[in-house]
């Protein structure tokens, strides 16, 4: 199902696209302008295509700068609690450790006095 909708996500784009370039031929092709005209518009339509993709092109990459900044702080954060966690439970089980063997001496001290 997955593949589907990549195929037809796929083909939509693939008729956007040809579909947009269809349009922009008969608009050549039929416009009322002199070629050196009709080229001047293309080449100051073109830049203003290029300009308008990397302004869009420079936000989506401080975007995902951003994101990947706020990950690496919210690693850094999770393993900073983890480290704390484990260092605290370390501690829990060593003190019961040797609360428990404290408790074992005693006991055996306990049966020999008996």
């Amino acid at each position: 199902m997955s593949d589907n909708s990549s195929s037809s996500g796929f083909a939509f784009i693939a008729g956007l696209v040809v579909g947009a370039a269809v349009g922009a031929i008969s608009g050549l092709l039929f416009a009322p302008e002199t070629g050196e005209e009709t080229r001047k518009k293309l080449a100051v339509k073109s830049k203003e295509f290029t300009d308008d993709f990397n302004d869009k092109f420079e936000d989506f990459k401080d975007t995902v700068t951003d994101v990947l900044e706020d990950v690496k702080k919210t690693g850094a954060t999770v393993l900073e609690d983890v480290k704390k966690t484990s260092t605290e439970v370390l501690e829990d089980v060593k003190k019961t450790g040797a609360d428990l063997l404290d408790d074992v001496k005693k006991a055996k001290t306990g049966a020999k006095e008996a």
